[in-house]
C-alpha cells in the first residue's frame, strides 16, 4: 500500500532522509526549516515508526569524523553457551561500536561474534583485542580489515 503524504510531510521527509542538524533541537530546527510545528515532525516520525515503513530513525557516525583513523572487524569463534558474556564484555567496551553474533551454516567459516573496533592506530585496536582475551572466554579470532568504503549513503526518497 502506498502512503500518501501532505506537502508538509513531503518537506519534512527531505530534510530527514539526508543529514540531520547537528544541534540539541534536532527536530525543532526540523519543523523550522519545513514551515511546520515540532509535534508535526515527532508525530509524522512516530507513525511511519509504528507502521514500519521506518524501522529504525538514529544518527549514524562517520568514525573517521570523531578522530578514530583506524577499524577492524574481529571476527570471534565463541561457544553458544559463552555467547552472551562476550558479547556483553564486548559491547561494554568504549572502542567497540557493533557487536553481532552470526551464527553460520558453512562448516569453512566457524566465526559466531563479530565486533568492529576503531582506534587512532592499528596497534590500539589489537590492543583492544588483547585486552577483550584477557576479561572474557574469547576464543580463536580473525581480523578481517576494511579494504575500501563502498557505500554509507541513505536511500533518497523525495527528491
Amino acid at each position: 500500500m502506498t502512503q500518501q503524504f501532505s506537502e508538509a510531510e513531503r518537506a519534512i521527509l527531505r530534510i530527514v532522509q539526508a543529514d540531520l542538524p547537528d544541534t540539541p533541537t534536532p527536530y525543532a530546527d526540523i519543523a523550522r526549516i519545513a514551515g511546520v510545528g515540532e509535534d508535526d515532525v515527532l508525530q509524522l516520525l512516530a507513525r511511519l515508526k509504528k507502521s514500519g515503513a521506518i524501522r529504525r530513525f538514529g544518527a549514524s557516525i562517520k568514525h573517521q569524523k570523531t578522530g578514530w583513523t583506524h577499524n577492524a572487524m574481529v571476527v570471534w569463534k565463541v561457544d553458544k553457551a559463552l555467547v552472551d558474556e562476550c558479547g556483553q564484555a564486548a559491547a561494554r567496551h568504549g572502542r567497540i561500536s557493533h557487536v553481532y553474533y552470526r551464527p553460520s551454516s558453512e562448516p569453512d567459516w566457524t566465526f559466531t561474534l563479530y565486533t568492529m573496533i576503531h582506534g587512532h592506530s592499528e596497534d590500539e585496536c589489537r590492543d583492544v583485542i588483547d585486552e577483550l582475551r584477557r576479561v572474557g572466554p574469547f576464543g580463536e579470532y580473525a581480523v578481517l580489515k576494511s579494504l575500501k568504503e563502498l557505500k554509507k549513503i541513505s536511500m533518497t526518497y523525495f527528491a
